[in-house]
C-alpha cells in the first residue's frame, strides 16, 4: 500500500480585499502588529557565594524592552524558580508566585519567598540553606504570552574530601557512596566542587564517585601509580559507570562543619 502525504496550509488572519479586482479576491494583506514591549529578565550576578546555614538571595530582575519598569504589561506577572539538574534534562520546581499566590516546594517548604524590593524584582531569597541547594536555578517570569529567563548559580563555601569505608578501597557503588556521604554529615561532590578542590591543591590517587554518576580523581603531582608520571595535571575522569555494580570509593562535600579534616599519605 502506497502512502500519500498531503500538505494543507491554512491561514486565518486579518486581511483587506483588493477592491477592483475580481482575479485577486481570494489574496490577502496579513497585518503584523508588536504586542507591546518585549520581556526582558536579567540576573545582576552570575554566581552567589554562601555556607550551609547561612542565607542568601539569588538576583533577578524583570523589565520591558525599551522601559525601565514592570508595570508596561497588561498581564498577571508569573515568577517560577527552579533547580536544574547537571545535565540541564530535568528542572525541580522550587517556587512559583502569581499575584498574591505563592507555592513553595519539597525541602524549599518554608525556606524561601521573594525579595519584591521593587515592582521588577523576582529576586528568591532561600534561609537556612542547606548542602542539596547547592547547584544552578532558573528564574522564569512570565507575562502573556511573552516569557524569559536567567540562570544564577549557588556556590557553598566548603570542603571536598575522599572517603572510602572500613572494608578498604573501592567498595562502594553508587548508592552506598550517597548514603556513606550522609553518614558523614556531607553529600557527594559535583564535578565542579572537584575542580575547584584540585585547583586548590587536592591530589588524590584514588578513584570516587560524583554527583553526576561519573568516576573521577584530582593529580596535581602525576606520578607512576596515578596515570604515569610524563602525564599532566588535572582531574581524570574514569566516565560513567554502572551505579548499582561498579564500586569505587567516593568524594564528599561539607560546608560549615564541626571538627577537623585530615588528609594524609598511607606508608605503602
Amino acid at each position: 500500500m502506497k502512502s500519500l502525504l498531503f500538505l494543507v496550509l491554512i491561514s486565518v488572519c486579518w486581511a483587506e480585499p483588493h477592491p477592483g479586482n475580481s482575479s485577486l479576491e481570494h489574496e490577502r494583506i496579513v497585518h503584523i502588529q508588536e504586542n507591546g514591549p518585549r520581556l526582558l529578565v536579567v540576573a545582576e550576578q552570575a554566581k552567589i557565594f554562601s555556607h550551609r546555614g547561612g542565607n542568601v538571595t539569588l538576583p533577578c530582575k524583570f523589565y520591558h524592552e525599551h522601559t525601565s519598569t514592570a508595570g508596561s504589561g497588561t498581564h498577571k506577572i508569573r515568577v517560577k524558580w527552579t533547580k536544574l539538574t547537571y545535565d540541564y534534562l530535568k528542572e525541580v520546581d522550587v517556587f512559583v508566585a502569581m499575584g498574591h499566590h505563592r507555592k513553595s516546594y519539597g525541602s524549599y517548604q518554608d525556606r524561601v519567598s521573594l525579595r519584591e524590593s521593587s515592582e521588577n524584582d523576582a529576586s528568591l531569597v532561600i534561609t537556612n540553606i542547606m548542602l542539596e541547594d547547592y547547584g544552578r536555578y532558573k528564574c522564569e517570569v512570565i507575562e502573556g504570552l511573552e516569557d524569559d529567563t536567567a540562570v544564577v548559580t549557588l556556590n557553598l563555601e566548603g570542603v571536598v574530601f575522599p572517603y572510602s569505608p572500613r572494608l578498604g578501597r573501592y567498595n562502594l557503588n553508587f548508592h552506598e557512596a550517597q548514603r556513606a556521604c550522609v553518614e558523614q554529615d556531607s553529600v557527594i561532590a559535583s564535578f565542579d566542587q572537584l575542580y575547584d578542590a584540585w585547583r586548590s591543591g587536592l591530589d588524590w590517587c584514588n578513584a570516587g564517585w560524583l554527583s553526576d554518576g561519573s568516576v573521577q580523581y584530582p593529580i596535581t603531582k602525576p606520578r607512576e601509580p596515578c596515570g604515569g608520571k610524563n602525564t599532566v595535571p588535572g582531574v581524570r575522569n574514569y566516565g560513567f559507570w554502572d551505579k548499582d555494580k561498579s564500586r569505587y570509593d567516593v568524594f564528599c562535600f561539607t560546608s560549615n562543619f564541626n571538627g577537623e579534616i585530615v588528609f594524609f599519605t598511607p606508608p605503602s
